[in-house]
């Protein structure tokens, strides 16, 4: 006996102790990626974030150093006019004041991340000052070397002219680098949300796999032993509780197939054990009606008459159990082909034609060709139940009327007689098995209470509905609706 196994297999270790752990895995494989790309985007932000703050205070400090060296230049230049016009030596020592705060400005400047070039003009002022300052403590100044510092602290006034366009530079190199770097930091963002989503996608894919295989393997068993298939063994895979339901499962398909086998068995002796005392029954009923063992009395054959009728009703209750038992067994296996089922009612009325014919009852035909996808011998099991019973409870001279019709993708079967109806408290429960009602057609044999329960499986078998419908005019109305196309085994009441 082969076990019950659906889709492809995953290695039993690839599944945690318990359902709970399953689906917390679940989330947290789906949600990982989602993760990664989070943080990875708060490293890039924050990377972003402290670039930022470098350049700013990089252009803030060498703004600021590069305004304090054009002053410190234009001072130095001050006081250098000043001793050459006043000859003071105390001048010079303004000067070399002024000067400790120019080299410390240049010396600020020079920790600023400069290039080669930037570097050689910071350095050429320094240079200029220093030549400068060693010309200006010379003594005595000779006129050509007061030309020469005159002009020498014009052409420093324009290397720091230089040099503040350089801190310019700097900055605009820093923010074009920060542009750079927020371009490259949003590409590789664009790129890891690219990847991110099938990567996610496969990780839910694969998850959804995992998570739904023991649910649908469940949801399999469940059904197959809802429609009495016990001939597979259940054997679930996944987590520690779903094999513990799958055993269960497997516990309860084991003890419903010993049932199951246990009431073929039971029916088989009931149909052997009834039938054999009934046929002696029925024989001797026959042979004493006959005159076979003398002549009756009038009492005696209307005792003998008795006999008769009930072993008659005696078969025909046995012969409904044993339909009953064969209709079960038969609802999951619908034979299917096209059939025309116009044609199916036509055949029906016809087996009934003499039975019609006897009581006076016609028939109204408004049959429609119809073909639809389905088990004939149901269909015709579930109209001749049907058109049986419209005959049987109608009145003699009494019209049934048969109507079939389609309508959009389902055909419509409405059967109706001219009897006394169903009544309103019976409705919802003609369909039962062995349901009689109390208001039956009175003089004649009550019937089993399975033609109609019999009809509805095999209609819901097709996926179809059959109901009652109201109708004011009196009588009963039955209305069978089926889909054009059936899928064998479904369920659709």
């Amino acid at each position: 006996m082969a076990p019950m196994k659906v889709g492809l297999d995953f290695p039993q270790r690839y599944y945690p102790r318990s359902f709970l752990k399953l689906l917390l895995l679940a989330f947290a494989l789906v949600a990982l990626p989602l993760i990664f790309a989070f943080v990875n985007t708060a490293v890039n932000v924050q990377r972003l974030a402290d670039q930022s703050q470098t350049v700013v205070a990089q252009a803030a400090q060498a703004a600021r150093n590069s305004r304090l060296l054009m002053e410190q230049v234009t001072a130095l230049e001050r006081v250098m006019r000043q001793y050459l016009i006043l000859g003071d030596r105390e001048l010079v020592q303004d000067y070399e004041r002024v000067r400790a705060r120019f080299k410390s400005t240049t010396s600020d400047l020079s920790l600023l991340p400069l290039d080669e070039l930037q570097l050689l003009e910071l350095n050429r002022t320094i240079d200029k000052e220093q030549e400068l300052y060693e010309l200006l403590l010379r003594a005595p100044l000779k006129p050509e070397d007061k030309s020469a510092l005159i002009e020498g602290y014009i052409a420093l006034s324009d290397l720091a002219q230089r040099v503040l366009d350089i801190s310019n530079d700097l900055i605009d190199r820093e923010l074009e680098n920060m542009r750079v770097t927020g371009e490259r930091a949003q590409r590789i963002l664009w790129l890891q949300l690219l990847a991110t989503i099938p990567v996610g996608v496969l990780i839910a894919v694969g998850m959804t796999l995992l998570v739904a295989r023991p649910i649908r393997q469940l949801d399999q068993a469940i059904r197959r032993l809802g429609a009495g298939d016990f001939g597979a063994e259940i054997r679930l895979q996944g987590p520690a509780d779903v094999r513990y339901l799958g055993a269960r499962l497997e516990g309860m398909r084991q003890r419903l197939l010993e049932l199951d086998q246990q009431k073929r068995l039971f029916f088989r002796h009931v149909s052997h054990e009834l039938k054999t005392p009934l046929t002696s029954l029925r024989e001797g009923s026959e042979l004493l009606a006959e005159g076979t063992a003398g002549p009756l009395s009038s009492g005696q054959r209307e005792i003998v008459t008795i006999l008769r009728q009930k072993s008659l009703e005696l078969q025909k209750l046995i012969e409904d159990l044993l339909n009953y038992h064969r209709a079960h067994e038969s609802l999951t296996r619908l034979e299917l082909g096209q059939v025309l089922l116009n044609r199916v009612v036509l055949q029906v009325l016809d087996d009934h034609r003499l039975a019609a014919q006897a009581r006076g009852i016609r028939a109204d035909l408004h049959l429609d060709p119809v073909r639809l996808r389905a088990d004939a011998d149901k269909l015709r099991v579930v109209a001749d139940n049907l058109i049986s019973n419209a005959i049987k409870y109608s009145p003699d001279g009494g019209i049934i009327s048969l109507a079939l019709r389609r309508e959009g993708r389902r055909a419509i079967f409405d059967v109706s007689d001219s009897g006394p109806g169903i009544p309103a408290e019976d409705r919802e429960r003609i369909f039962d098995w062995f349901f009689r009602g109390e208001h039956g057609h009175q003089g004649r044999v009550h019937g089993s209470g399975l033609g109609l329960a019999i009809a509805r499986e095999f209609v819901a078998a097709h996926r179809g509905r059959i109901e009652v419908v109201n109708d004011p005019g009196g009588g009963a109305h039955f209305r069978v609706s089926l889909p054009l196309s059936t899928n064998a085994g479904g369920y659709d009441e």
